[in-house]
């Protein structure tokens, strides 16, 4: 995070308590802490890690509390498929930024949109990636997600879980406020636009140095 902090592309940041602990992070508020000392200009959102719904509020105000740049993850449900809602609309309407996440339909949309309304600014994350990974393009529910909140600003739409740089056109192209991205898909930004004869040229020869250094024979 604050290695692309240096990047001016990046407007904001991002985790949840599956990517910290795969890079390893044992203590939550000391590392938040740590990276809200120096990004103090952009958006992070953190998230609860509770199932129940007075633990999410708990934590929620504890998060809330680290900045006024900070953004709480709140789950769309728990894990008994219990909205979420009623617990969004209060945090909003005393002031929390939340980010609402792990949203896949359209009727989880509204809804949450309907509990954010008159609220604090927030963001409304939509996995993406995971509806396509399902075989179904995301690219219409994304361009209805945009219509849902156009008419309310202080609501914003998150392409979330994008799988390849074109996702990235994509959520430019139907005016998605905000996308998230990996460092795997930020790499590949210098070659947006790259010539495709000379992009096969490039492929060819990639080919043919790895025949020549493997050694195979036929």
């Amino acid at each position: 995070m604050l290695e692309l902090y240096a990047n001016p592309l990046i407007r904001g940041f991002t985790t949840n308590p599956t990517l910290m602990r795969k890079a390893g992070i044992t203590d939550y508020q000391a590392f938040a802490r740590d990276i809200l000392a120096v990004i103090t200009d952009r958006p992070i959102s953190f998230e609860v890690f509770a199932d129940e719904f007075p633990e999410m509020e708990r934590q929620a105000r504890i998060i809330d509390a680290w900045g006024p740049n900070v953004f709480v993850k709140i789950p769309v449900t728990n894990t008994r498929r219990e909205s979420a809602s009623a617990l969004i609309h209060k945090l909003s309407h005393d002031g929390v930024k939340v980010n609402v996440t792990a949203i896949l339909t359209l009727d989880q949309v509204r809804e949450v949109v309907g509990a954010l309304l008159g609220g604090a600014p927030s963001n409304v994350s939509v996995f993406a990636g995971r509806i396509a990974d399902t075989g179904v393009d995301p690219v219409p529910t994304m361009r209805e997600a945009v219509s849902l909140l156009r008419p309310h600003p202080q609501i914003e739409l998150i392409w979330a879980s994008p799988r390849e740089l074109l996702n990235v056109f994509q959520a430019d192209s139907i005016g998605c406020h905000i996308i998230t991205a990996t460092t795997d898909i930020l790499n590949k930004l210098p070659i947006a636009g790259k010539d495709l004869a000379q992009y096969s040229l490039e492929t060819v020869q990639m080919f043919a140095a790895d025949a020549a250094h493997s050694g195979f024979a036929i």
